[in-house]
């Protein structure tokens, strides 16, 4: 199954995640299918790619707890549905 979920990257204590699609066994660093967007938690900055987030989403594509709730902010899953 593919998920949407976070990539963690940085360096310590100054940490930033991409969102990526990539499938559920895969390691939390590994090799993604796709990136989709960038998010930094420190300064609550979010940059996604709507479009592909939106096909991988109708494609099946189950996002984790923490990237829905950055799509839901975002308005993504109105997108999803129309």
């Amino acid at each position: 199954m593919v998920k949407l979920r976070l990539k963690r990257y940085g360096k310590k204590r100054e940490v930033s995640y991409r969102i990526v699609a990539i499938q559920s066994n895969a390691r939390r660093d590994g090799r993604p299918l796709e990136e989709l967007g960038f998010y930094n938690p420190r300064t609550d900055e979010t940059r996604l790619r709507v479009p592909e987030i939106v096909k991988w989403l109708q494609n099946g594509a189950q996002p984790t707890d923490t990237v829905r709730d950055i799509l839901r902010k975002a308005n993504v899953f109105e997108q999803v549905s129309a």
